[in-house]
Protein backbone atom coordinates (compact mmCIF):
# COMPACT_ATOMS: atom_id res chain seq x y z
CA UNK A 1 0.00 0.00 0.00
CA UNK A 2 1.35 3.20 -1.16
CA UNK A 3 0.69 6.99 -1.37
CA UNK A 4 -0.56 6.01 -4.78
CA UNK A 5 -3.13 3.31 -3.58
CA UNK A 6 -5.31 5.74 -2.44
CA UNK A 7 -6.22 9.15 -2.60
CA UNK A 8 -3.19 11.63 -2.73
CA UNK A 9 -3.15 14.10 0.86
CA UNK A 10 -3.05 17.25 -2.11
CA UNK A 11 -6.21 15.68 -3.72
CA UNK A 12 -8.47 15.99 -0.35
CA UNK A 13 -9.49 19.03 1.23
CA UNK A 14 -7.77 20.22 3.91
CA UNK A 15 -10.44 19.40 6.71
CA UNK A 16 -11.00 15.97 5.24
CA UNK A 17 -7.02 15.48 5.38
CA UNK A 18 -6.68 16.02 8.96
CA UNK A 19 -10.15 14.14 9.97
CA UNK A 20 -8.67 10.97 7.55
CA UNK A 21 -5.22 11.48 10.12
CA UNK A 22 -6.91 11.78 13.42
CA UNK A 23 -9.30 8.31 12.19
CA UNK A 24 -6.28 6.65 11.38
CA UNK A 25 -4.24 7.27 14.13
CA UNK A 26 -7.00 6.52 17.04
CA UNK A 27 -7.37 3.45 15.38
CA UNK A 28 -3.35 2.41 15.29
CA UNK A 29 -3.66 3.67 19.08
CA UNK A 30 -6.36 0.94 19.64
CA UNK A 31 -4.67 -1.98 18.22
CA UNK A 32 -4.06 -3.44 21.33
CA UNK A 33 -7.93 -3.47 22.32
CA UNK A 34 -8.44 -4.34 18.48
CA UNK A 35 -6.65 -7.63 18.73
CA UNK A 36 -8.10 -8.24 22.19
CA UNK A 37 -12.10 -8.18 20.87
CA UNK A 38 -10.58 -9.75 17.38
CA UNK A 39 -8.25 -12.57 19.44
CA UNK A 40 -11.07 -13.58 21.45
CA UNK A 41 -13.62 -13.83 18.70
CA UNK A 42 -11.38 -16.19 17.02
CA UNK A 43 -10.27 -18.48 20.14
CA UNK A 44 -14.50 -19.10 20.84
CA UNK A 45 -15.96 -18.96 17.60
CA UNK A 46 -13.31 -21.26 15.51
CA UNK A 47 -13.01 -24.66 16.11
CA UNK A 48 -9.48 -24.90 15.38
CA UNK A 49 -8.71 -22.32 18.03
CA UNK A 50 -10.46 -23.37 20.64
CA UNK A 51 -8.56 -25.61 23.12
CA UNK A 52 -5.13 -24.22 22.45
CA UNK A 53 -2.62 -23.01 24.65
CA UNK A 54 -1.23 -19.93 26.06
CA UNK A 55 1.43 -19.52 23.95
CA UNK A 56 -0.67 -19.99 20.78
CA UNK A 57 -3.31 -17.82 21.87
CA UNK A 58 -0.51 -14.59 22.91
CA UNK A 59 0.42 -15.36 19.05
CA UNK A 60 -2.93 -14.80 17.70
CA UNK A 61 -3.24 -11.27 19.94
CA UNK A 62 0.41 -9.92 18.54
CA UNK A 63 -0.65 -11.09 14.96
CA UNK A 64 -3.71 -9.24 15.17
CA UNK A 65 -2.32 -6.43 16.50
CA UNK A 66 0.39 -6.09 14.04
CA UNK A 67 -1.88 -6.43 10.99
CA UNK A 68 -3.49 -3.48 12.39
CA UNK A 69 -0.25 -1.31 12.89
CA UNK A 70 1.32 -2.62 10.03
CA UNK A 71 -1.62 -1.08 7.49
CA UNK A 72 -2.57 2.13 9.17
CA UNK A 73 1.09 2.97 9.77
CA UNK A 74 1.94 2.66 5.89
CA UNK A 75 -1.17 4.95 5.50
CA UNK A 76 0.15 7.56 8.05
CA UNK A 77 3.35 7.17 6.84
CA UNK A 78 2.36 7.69 2.89
CA UNK A 79 4.90 4.54 2.21
CA UNK A 80 4.40 1.24 0.48
CA UNK A 81 4.04 -2.04 2.33
CA UNK A 82 7.35 -3.78 2.29
CA UNK A 83 8.31 -7.51 2.23
CA UNK A 84 9.60 -6.54 5.42
CA UNK A 85 6.33 -5.39 6.70
CA UNK A 86 4.40 -8.85 5.12
CA UNK A 87 7.72 -11.34 7.15
CA UNK A 88 5.55 -11.36 10.02
CA UNK A 89 2.13 -12.71 8.34
CA UNK A 90 4.35 -15.78 6.22
CA UNK A 91 5.97 -16.70 9.58
CA UNK A 92 2.37 -16.78 11.62
CA UNK A 93 1.65 -18.55 8.47
CA UNK A 94 4.05 -21.22 8.69
CA UNK A 95 3.21 -21.65 12.47
CA UNK A 96 -0.48 -21.90 12.00
CA UNK A 97 0.46 -24.77 9.18
CA UNK A 98 2.71 -26.39 11.39
CA UNK A 99 0.57 -26.58 14.27
CA UNK A 100 -2.16 -28.79 12.19
CA UNK A 101 -4.68 -25.59 11.86
CA UNK A 102 -7.18 -26.02 8.82
CA UNK A 103 -6.79 -23.25 6.09
CA UNK A 104 -10.36 -22.99 6.28
CA UNK A 105 -10.09 -22.17 9.84
CA UNK A 106 -7.30 -20.10 9.26
CA UNK A 107 -9.02 -17.88 6.50
CA UNK A 108 -12.18 -17.49 9.21
CA UNK A 109 -9.46 -16.01 11.60
CA UNK A 110 -8.65 -13.80 8.99
CA UNK A 111 -11.98 -12.72 8.09
CA UNK A 112 -13.12 -11.90 12.10
CA UNK A 113 -9.94 -10.33 12.54
CA UNK A 114 -10.94 -7.61 10.03
CA UNK A 115 -14.57 -7.30 10.94
CA UNK A 116 -13.00 -6.19 14.59
CA UNK A 117 -11.06 -4.14 12.46
CA UNK A 118 -13.67 -2.03 10.50
CA UNK A 119 -16.24 -1.83 13.38
CA UNK A 120 -13.46 0.02 15.49
CA UNK A 121 -12.81 2.31 12.32
CA UNK A 122 -16.46 3.05 11.97
CA UNK A 123 -17.12 3.70 15.52
CA UNK A 124 -14.44 6.57 15.70
CA UNK A 125 -14.79 7.84 12.35
CA UNK A 126 -16.77 10.62 13.49
CA UNK A 127 -20.17 12.22 12.31
CA UNK A 128 -19.15 15.32 10.54
CA UNK A 129 -19.11 15.61 6.55
CA UNK A 130 -15.46 15.88 6.55
CA UNK A 131 -14.60 12.63 8.95
CA UNK A 132 -17.56 10.78 6.36
CA UNK A 133 -15.36 11.96 3.47
CA UNK A 134 -11.99 10.95 5.55
CA UNK A 135 -13.31 7.32 5.95
CA UNK A 136 -14.77 6.50 2.71
CA UNK A 137 -11.20 7.63 1.34
CA UNK A 138 -9.59 4.75 3.96
CA UNK A 139 -11.62 2.25 2.14
CA UNK A 140 -10.05 1.71 -0.77
CA UNK A 141 -6.25 1.66 0.48
CA UNK A 142 -7.56 -0.80 3.72
CA UNK A 143 -9.60 -2.98 1.44
CA UNK A 144 -6.66 -3.60 -0.89
CA UNK A 145 -4.02 -4.09 2.42
CA UNK A 146 -6.34 -6.84 3.82
CA UNK A 147 -7.02 -8.28 0.50
CA UNK A 148 -2.61 -8.10 0.09
CA UNK A 149 -1.98 -9.73 3.54
CA UNK A 150 -5.00 -12.33 3.04
CA UNK A 151 -3.22 -13.73 -0.09
CA UNK A 152 0.20 -13.79 1.60
CA UNK A 153 -0.85 -15.74 4.66
CA UNK A 154 -2.75 -18.58 2.02
CA UNK A 155 0.17 -18.56 0.37
CA UNK A 156 2.61 -19.01 2.50
CA UNK A 157 0.45 -21.79 4.64
CA UNK A 158 0.01 -23.95 1.36
CA UNK A 159 3.90 -23.76 0.54
CA UNK A 160 4.59 -24.73 3.80
CA UNK A 161 2.16 -27.75 3.45
CA UNK A 162 3.82 -28.53 -0.59
CA UNK A 163 7.32 -28.63 1.36
CA UNK A 164 7.18 -30.04 4.54
CA UNK A 165 8.97 -33.60 4.72
CA UNK A 166 4.90 -34.73 6.38
CA UNK A 167 2.54 -32.73 4.18
CA UNK A 168 1.64 -32.75 0.59
CA UNK A 169 4.89 -32.39 -0.31
CA UNK A 170 5.88 -35.84 0.29
CA UNK A 171 5.98 -36.54 -3.43
CA UNK A 172 8.23 -33.41 -4.32
CA UNK A 173 11.02 -34.94 -1.91
CA UNK A 174 10.70 -38.25 -3.41
CA UNK A 175 11.15 -36.52 -6.98
CA UNK A 176 14.65 -34.82 -5.73
CA UNK A 177 16.09 -37.87 -4.94
CA UNK A 178 15.10 -39.84 -7.69
CA UNK A 179 16.44 -36.85 -9.73
CA UNK A 180 19.62 -36.49 -7.67
CA UNK A 181 20.05 -39.97 -8.36
CA UNK A 182 20.06 -39.71 -12.12
CA UNK A 183 17.14 -41.20 -12.57
CA UNK A 184 13.32 -39.92 -13.56
CA UNK A 185 10.41 -42.97 -12.08
CA UNK A 186 8.31 -43.78 -15.17
CA UNK A 187 5.50 -45.00 -12.66
CA UNK A 188 3.34 -43.70 -10.12
CA UNK A 189 2.71 -40.28 -9.02
CA UNK A 190 6.86 -38.79 -9.51
CA UNK A 191 6.51 -38.29 -13.51
CA UNK A 192 3.28 -36.12 -13.32
CA UNK A 193 5.17 -34.17 -10.38
CA UNK A 194 8.19 -33.61 -12.58
CA UNK A 195 5.86 -32.52 -15.43
CA UNK A 196 4.72 -30.10 -13.21
CA UNK A 197 7.94 -28.47 -12.53
CA UNK A 198 9.05 -28.27 -16.40
CA UNK A 199 11.29 -31.70 -15.71
CA UNK A 200 10.51 -34.17 -18.01
CA UNK A 201 12.67 -37.22 -20.30
CA UNK A 202 13.20 -35.79 -23.29
CA UNK A 203 16.52 -35.31 -24.93
CA UNK A 204 18.66 -32.05 -24.66
CA UNK A 205 16.56 -30.66 -21.56
CA UNK A 206 18.55 -28.35 -19.61
CA UNK A 207 18.60 -27.87 -16.01
CA UNK A 208 20.52 -26.30 -13.02
CA UNK A 209 20.68 -27.37 -9.50
CA UNK A 210 21.15 -24.72 -6.56
CA UNK A 211 22.55 -25.59 -3.30
CA UNK A 212 21.26 -22.96 -0.44
CA UNK A 213 21.68 -22.70 3.06
CA UNK A 214 20.69 -21.02 5.86
CA UNK A 215 23.22 -18.76 7.88
CA UNK A 216 23.21 -17.93 11.12
CA UNK A 217 21.39 -14.95 11.35
CA UNK A 218 19.61 -15.43 15.19
CA UNK A 219 20.84 -11.34 15.93
CA UNK A 220 17.90 -10.09 13.68
CA UNK A 221 15.41 -12.54 12.84
CA UNK A 222 12.69 -14.08 14.73
CA UNK A 223 12.58 -17.52 12.42
CA UNK A 224 12.84 -20.47 13.96
CA UNK A 225 16.07 -23.32 13.03
CA UNK A 226 12.79 -25.44 11.39
CA UNK A 227 11.11 -22.48 9.88
CA UNK A 228 13.85 -20.93 8.09
CA UNK A 229 14.71 -23.85 5.79
CA UNK A 230 11.10 -23.95 4.89
CA UNK A 231 10.81 -20.49 4.11
CA UNK A 232 13.44 -20.70 1.83
CA UNK A 233 12.48 -23.39 0.05
CA UNK A 234 9.14 -22.19 -0.67
CA UNK A 235 10.56 -18.65 -2.19
CA UNK A 236 13.08 -21.06 -4.42
CA UNK A 237 9.71 -22.99 -5.66
CA UNK A 238 8.23 -19.73 -6.31
CA UNK A 239 11.52 -18.58 -8.15
CA UNK A 240 11.32 -20.08 -12.11
CA UNK A 241 11.85 -19.30 -15.90
CA UNK A 242 10.10 -21.77 -18.06
CA UNK A 243 6.59 -21.00 -17.04
CA UNK A 244 6.57 -23.78 -14.23
CA UNK A 245 7.57 -23.72 -10.28
CA UNK A 246 11.18 -24.56 -9.46
CA UNK A 247 11.39 -28.30 -7.74
CA UNK A 248 12.72 -27.16 -4.15
CA UNK A 249 12.69 -29.31 -1.06
CA UNK A 250 14.12 -28.82 2.15
CA UNK A 251 16.61 -31.92 3.54
CA UNK A 252 17.31 -31.79 7.26
CA UNK A 253 19.69 -29.00 6.99
CA UNK A 254 20.14 -28.42 2.96
CA UNK A 255 18.19 -26.99 0.92
CA UNK A 256 18.29 -28.57 -2.73
CA UNK A 257 16.43 -27.01 -6.05
CA UNK A 258 16.19 -28.60 -9.87
CA UNK A 259 15.01 -25.55 -12.28
CA UNK A 260 14.33 -26.98 -15.46
CA UNK A 261 15.62 -23.57 -18.29
CA UNK A 262 13.09 -24.40 -20.99
CA UNK A 263 14.36 -21.92 -23.59
CA UNK A 264 15.17 -19.13 -20.76
CA UNK A 265 19.26 -18.20 -20.08
CA UNK A 266 20.92 -19.05 -17.17
CA UNK A 267 21.46 -16.09 -16.43
CA UNK A 268 17.81 -14.44 -16.58
CA UNK A 269 17.16 -17.30 -13.45
CA UNK A 270 20.65 -16.37 -11.68
CA UNK A 271 19.11 -12.43 -11.81
CA UNK A 272 15.81 -13.88 -10.16
CA UNK A 273 17.68 -16.00 -7.53
CA UNK A 274 19.62 -12.96 -6.39
CA UNK A 275 16.32 -11.09 -6.23
CA UNK A 276 15.26 -13.80 -4.16
CA UNK A 277 18.01 -13.95 -2.14
CA UNK A 278 17.54 -10.09 -0.85
CA UNK A 279 14.18 -10.42 -0.19
CA UNK A 280 14.95 -13.52 2.14
CA UNK A 281 17.64 -10.52 3.74
CA UNK A 282 15.13 -8.40 4.11
CA UNK A 283 12.49 -10.94 6.02
CA UNK A 284 15.44 -11.85 8.47
CA UNK A 285 17.15 -14.56 6.87
CA UNK A 286 20.64 -14.80 5.87
CA UNK A 287 21.19 -17.77 2.94
CA UNK A 288 23.83 -18.78 0.30
CA UNK A 289 23.02 -19.93 -2.70
CA UNK A 290 25.69 -22.24 -5.00
CA UNK A 291 24.58 -22.49 -8.47
CA UNK A 292 25.47 -25.21 -10.85
CA UNK A 293 26.33 -24.84 -14.69
CA UNK A 294 23.79 -26.17 -17.32
CA UNK A 295 23.52 -29.86 -17.16
CA UNK A 296 21.50 -31.37 -20.54
CA UNK A 297 19.55 -34.72 -19.65
CA UNK A 298 18.66 -35.80 -16.12
CA UNK A 299 21.54 -38.13 -15.65
CA UNK A 300 23.49 -35.20 -15.49
CA UNK A 301 21.89 -34.02 -12.46
CA UNK A 302 24.19 -35.42 -9.98
CA UNK A 303 27.02 -33.99 -11.48
CA UNK A 304 25.24 -30.60 -11.22
CA UNK A 305 24.60 -31.25 -7.70
CA UNK A 306 28.11 -31.63 -6.94
CA UNK A 307 28.93 -28.29 -8.65
CA UNK A 308 26.05 -26.50 -6.87
CA UNK A 309 27.89 -27.56 -3.40
CA UNK A 310 31.13 -26.75 -4.71
CA UNK A 311 29.93 -23.19 -5.48
CA UNK A 312 27.73 -22.96 -1.81
CA UNK A 313 31.72 -24.25 -0.32
CA UNK A 314 32.80 -20.92 -1.85
CA UNK A 315 30.88 -18.32 -0.18
CA UNK A 316 32.06 -16.67 2.76
CA UNK A 317 30.47 -16.73 6.21
CA UNK A 318 27.92 -13.54 5.49
CA UNK A 319 26.47 -15.56 2.69
CA UNK A 320 25.66 -14.60 -1.24
CA UNK A 321 25.31 -15.92 -4.63
CA UNK A 322 27.57 -17.61 -6.30
CA UNK A 323 26.64 -18.37 -9.97
CA UNK A 324 28.93 -20.94 -11.53
CA UNK A 325 27.23 -20.20 -15.34
CA UNK A 326 28.43 -16.67 -14.91
CA UNK A 327 32.05 -17.41 -14.56
CA UNK A 328 34.91 -17.90 -16.72
CA UNK A 329 37.15 -21.03 -16.52
CA UNK A 330 40.06 -18.48 -15.23
CA UNK A 331 37.99 -16.54 -12.55
CA UNK A 332 36.96 -20.41 -10.91
CA UNK A 333 40.01 -21.21 -10.57
CA UNK A 334 41.03 -18.32 -9.07
CA UNK A 335 37.94 -18.85 -6.47
CA UNK A 336 38.69 -22.25 -5.64
CA UNK A 337 42.50 -21.80 -5.72
CA UNK A 338 44.05 -22.98 -2.53
CA UNK A 339 47.33 -22.04 -0.24
CA UNK A 340 49.34 -24.67 -2.60
CA UNK A 341 48.50 -22.00 -5.55
CA UNK A 342 49.42 -18.82 -3.64
CA UNK A 343 52.81 -20.69 -2.96
CA UNK A 344 53.83 -21.02 -5.99
CA UNK A 345 53.67 -17.44 -6.77
CA UNK A 346 57.31 -16.11 -7.54
CA UNK A 347 58.70 -14.26 -4.11
CA UNK A 348 59.97 -11.52 -6.62
CA UNK A 349 55.86 -11.16 -7.95
CA UNK A 350 54.56 -11.54 -4.24
CA UNK A 351 56.78 -8.75 -2.84
CA UNK A 352 55.97 -6.49 -5.46
CA UNK A 353 52.71 -7.03 -5.21
CA UNK A 354 52.66 -6.72 -1.28
CA UNK A 355 54.63 -3.40 -1.49
CA UNK A 356 52.43 -2.36 -4.05
CA UNK A 357 49.15 -2.59 -2.46
CA UNK A 358 50.56 -1.32 1.07
CA UNK A 359 50.86 2.19 -1.80
CA UNK A 360 47.23 1.71 -3.25
CA UNK A 361 47.45 -0.79 -5.72
CA UNK A 362 48.29 1.66 -8.40
CA UNK A 363 50.78 -1.34 -10.41
CA UNK A 364 48.03 -3.98 -10.19
CA UNK A 365 45.30 -1.89 -11.59
CA UNK A 366 47.65 -1.04 -14.61
CA UNK A 367 48.15 -4.62 -15.14
CA UNK A 368 44.16 -4.85 -15.02
CA UNK A 369 43.69 -2.29 -17.33
CA UNK A 370 46.64 -3.10 -19.47
CA UNK A 371 45.05 -6.39 -20.18
CA UNK A 372 41.38 -5.21 -20.65
CA UNK A 373 42.79 -2.88 -23.35
CA UNK A 374 44.32 -5.95 -25.56
CA UNK A 375 47.64 -4.62 -24.60
CA UNK A 376 46.87 -1.12 -25.88
CA UNK A 377 48.87 1.17 -23.76
CA UNK A 378 47.10 4.12 -24.85
CA UNK A 379 43.53 2.74 -24.56
CA UNK A 380 44.83 1.57 -21.09
CA UNK A 381 45.77 4.67 -20.14
CA UNK A 382 42.18 6.39 -20.96
CA UNK A 383 40.71 3.78 -18.98
CA UNK A 384 42.84 4.78 -16.00
CA UNK A 385 42.73 8.52 -16.68
CA UNK A 386 46.26 9.41 -16.94
CA UNK A 387 48.59 9.92 -19.08
CA UNK A 388 50.35 7.67 -21.58
CA UNK A 389 53.64 7.69 -20.54
CA UNK A 390 52.43 7.27 -16.67
CA UNK A 391 51.21 3.89 -17.97
CA UNK A 392 54.64 2.85 -19.75
CA UNK A 393 56.39 4.42 -16.42
CA UNK A 394 54.26 1.72 -14.64
CA UNK A 395 54.34 -0.74 -16.59
CA UNK A 396 58.59 -0.86 -17.05
CA UNK A 397 58.51 -0.32 -13.37
CA UNK A 398 56.86 -3.35 -12.80
CA UNK A 399 58.36 -5.40 -15.06
CA UNK A 400 61.79 -4.09 -12.65
CA UNK A 401 60.17 -5.20 -10.06
CA UNK A 402 58.96 -8.78 -11.20
CA UNK A 403 61.95 -9.54 -13.48
CA UNK A 404 58.62 -10.32 -15.99
CA UNK A 405 57.99 -9.35 -19.43
CA UNK A 406 55.06 -7.47 -20.20
CA UNK A 407 55.16 -7.97 -23.57
CA UNK A 408 54.92 -12.09 -23.29
CA UNK A 409 51.64 -14.05 -23.09
CA UNK A 410 53.24 -16.63 -20.84
CA UNK A 411 54.43 -13.50 -18.07
CA UNK A 412 51.60 -11.59 -18.34
CA UNK A 413 49.45 -14.35 -17.36
CA UNK A 414 51.40 -14.96 -14.48
CA UNK A 415 51.46 -11.70 -13.29
CA UNK A 416 47.20 -11.64 -13.32
CA UNK A 417 46.97 -15.15 -11.69
CA UNK A 418 49.34 -13.54 -8.84
CA UNK A 419 47.21 -10.24 -8.87
CA UNK A 420 43.98 -12.21 -8.33
CA UNK A 421 45.19 -14.57 -6.19
CA UNK A 422 46.03 -12.02 -3.88
CA UNK A 423 42.77 -10.01 -4.84
CA UNK A 424 40.72 -13.04 -3.55
CA UNK A 425 40.36 -13.83 0.16
CA UNK A 426 42.74 -16.98 1.58
CA UNK A 427 40.48 -20.06 1.68
CA UNK A 428 39.14 -20.64 4.64
CA UNK A 429 37.70 -24.16 6.30
CA UNK A 430 36.56 -26.63 3.44
CA UNK A 431 32.89 -26.41 3.88
CA UNK A 432 33.18 -22.52 3.70
CA UNK A 433 35.88 -20.96 2.01
CA UNK A 434 35.61 -16.85 2.09
CA UNK A 435 35.56 -15.69 -1.18
CA UNK A 436 33.58 -12.24 -2.07
CA UNK A 437 29.71 -12.78 -2.16
CA UNK A 438 28.30 -12.50 -5.98
CA UNK A 439 31.51 -12.94 -7.76
CA UNK A 440 31.11 -11.69 -11.21
CA UNK A 441 32.02 -13.61 -14.16
CA UNK A 442 34.84 -10.91 -15.55
CA UNK A 443 37.80 -9.42 -13.04
CA UNK A 444 36.95 -6.38 -11.10
CA UNK A 445 37.25 -3.10 -12.98
CA UNK A 446 40.49 -1.19 -12.56
CA UNK A 447 40.55 1.04 -9.67
CA UNK A 448 40.85 4.51 -11.11
CA UNK A 449 43.26 6.58 -8.41
CA UNK A 450 42.51 10.51 -7.96
CA UNK A 451 44.68 12.71 -9.40
CA UNK A 452 46.41 14.55 -6.74
CA UNK A 453 46.89 18.15 -7.51
CA UNK A 454 50.27 19.76 -7.91
CA UNK A 455 51.75 21.04 -5.59
CA UNK A 456 52.77 25.19 -7.00
CA UNK A 457 50.95 26.00 -10.40
CA UNK A 458 51.99 24.53 -13.21
CA UNK A 459 54.42 26.24 -15.06
CA UNK A 460 54.11 26.67 -19.39
CA UNK A 461 57.40 24.64 -20.09
CA UNK A 462 58.45 21.01 -19.65
CA UNK A 463 61.71 22.02 -17.75
CA UNK A 464 64.59 24.76 -18.11
CA UNK A 465 64.16 28.25 -16.23
CA UNK A 466 61.32 30.17 -15.29
CA UNK A 467 60.01 32.59 -13.14
CA UNK A 468 57.79 31.77 -10.40
CA UNK A 469 57.40 34.78 -8.03
CA UNK A 470 60.21 36.98 -7.12
CA UNK A 471 62.98 34.67 -8.18
CA UNK A 472 63.63 31.80 -10.90
CA UNK A 473 64.08 27.94 -10.17
CA UNK A 474 64.67 24.90 -11.72
CA UNK A 475 62.11 22.46 -12.69
CA UNK A 476 61.80 19.21 -13.76
CA UNK A 477 58.49 16.32 -14.61
CA UNK A 478 58.71 13.82 -12.01
CA UNK A 479 56.92 10.92 -14.12
CA UNK A 480 56.37 8.66 -11.40
CA UNK A 481 54.34 11.21 -9.46
CA UNK A 482 52.45 12.82 -12.09
CA UNK A 483 52.81 16.05 -11.00
CA UNK A 484 55.75 18.75 -10.82
CA UNK A 485 58.31 19.04 -8.46
CA UNK A 486 61.03 21.52 -7.53
CA UNK A 487 64.79 20.31 -9.10
CA UNK A 488 66.97 21.04 -5.76
CA UNK A 489 68.93 22.95 -8.25
CA UNK A 490 69.76 26.25 -6.15
CA UNK A 491 67.84 29.40 -6.67
CA UNK A 492 69.23 31.96 -9.40
CA UNK A 493 68.75 35.73 -8.36
CA UNK A 494 66.38 37.72 -10.67
CA UNK A 495 67.76 39.77 -13.10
Amino acid sequence: MSAGSHPPAASLPGPVQLARTRVAGIVYDRAEEIAEQGSTAILTQIPGYAGRDSEFRADVHDQVARLCRTGLGALLDHRRVTATDLAHTRRAAVRRARSGLPLADYITAFRLGQQTFWKHLIAHAGDSPAAREATLSLVLPLTRYCDLISTEATQAYLDFQQHHPGEAGRDEHDLVEALLGGTLPERGPLPAAAAAHGIGPAPGERFVVIAATVLDSSERSTHSATEAPQIVSSALARTGVNGHRTLAVARDTEIVAVAGLGRAAAGELCTRLRRTRDTLFAEGITTGFGISTVVTGVEQLPRGRQEAVSALDLLPDSGGVLALPELTPFRYLVLSSDETARGLVDPRIARALADDQAKGGVLADTIRAFIAADTNLREAADALRIHHNTAKYRLRRIQQLTGRNIRTVTDLVELLVAIELRQAPAPGPPERRAVPPDTPAPPPAPRVPPRRPPRVSPPSVLGGIFRSGPTYRWWAVVIKDTRWAPNPAPRVAAP
